[in-house]
């Protein structure tokens, strides 16, 4: 007599199992749904800063600073912008460029101080938002395979109790209900594992972005602090640029 053997599906899981194992299952499927969310989300912030730090060059090929910025690009979520605004502010207060008389406690510091707290301020506040969500996805690497464990070790605990119950023991009784329960396992690995390469691939580009602002950021403070660019060649040479 020829024995078939139960085919184990996410169907069958989802219809066979009890209230524990389809928790487990709408959790997995959450944390794999907030993984991807949060990484085509972040992948297109990615491509954007890329593409605005493509502008810095011609920012220092501009006639004057409201030329510059304009060749930086749209001003809503651009890093590069923020730095530039952030600079010029910050050069104009502690100057008494914009109008204020009255004294305050920053006065003590000299430009290139107070520039650069302002420039590293606005690089802070980037790097902060660059890495909202990656959390989430390294919360995901790390728990989802054991809870699709969990689901696991609960799926053949309710099988074993249902052979035993059945007081007969085959292969057709055994397999199909384990291999349902190590469904589970397959499910945790299947949400983790995007979300660990996820992560690596984020964080490597916002080091590479990261990068690129910090030497935006060191140019501009020695524009507003000497009126130049410093040379990319190492020269000791300065690029200048008009006033804004």
């Amino acid at each position: 007599m020829e024995t078939t053997l139960a085919s184990p599906s996410l169907a069958q899981v989802w219809l066979e199992g009890d209230a524990v194992i389809r928790t487990v299952a709408v959790v997995l499927l959450a944390m794999s749904l907030a993984t991807w969310i949060i990484f085509f989300w972040k992948l297109l912030d990615q491509r954007a800063h890329r593409r605005q730090a493509r502008g810095c060059e011609g920012f220092w090929h501009s006639a004057d600073f409201a030329e510059g910025l304009d060749k930086l690009g749209d001003v809503r979520n651009n890093p590069f912008r923020d730095l530039a605004m952030e600079g010029r502010e910050a050069q104009r207060h502690i100057l008494h460029k914009d109008g204020r008389t009255a004294p305050q406690l920053h006065d003590s510091l000299d430009v290139s101080d107070w520039v650069e707290r302002c420039l590293r301020r606005s690089l802070d506040d980037h790097t902060a938002r660059s890495q909202s969500g990656l959390t989430v996805l390294a919360s995901v690497a790390s728990t989802a395979p054991f809870i699709g464990l969990f689901g696991t070790v609960w799926g053949i605990y309710h099988a074993l109790l249902g052979i035993g119950a059945a007081g007969q023991v085959s292969i057709d009784r055994v397999a199909g209900p384990i291999g349902e329960a190590l469904i589970m396992t397959a499910l945790g690995l299947l949400v983790a594992i995007p979300a660990v390469l996820g992560y690596n691939a984020l964080l490597r580009g916002n080091k590479g972005i990261n990068h690129q602002l910090n030497r935006f950021a060191h140019d501009l403070h020695a524009y507003f602090v000497t009126g130049a660019r410093v040379s990319a060649a190492g020269e000791g040479k300065v690029l200048p640029m008009k006033r804004g």
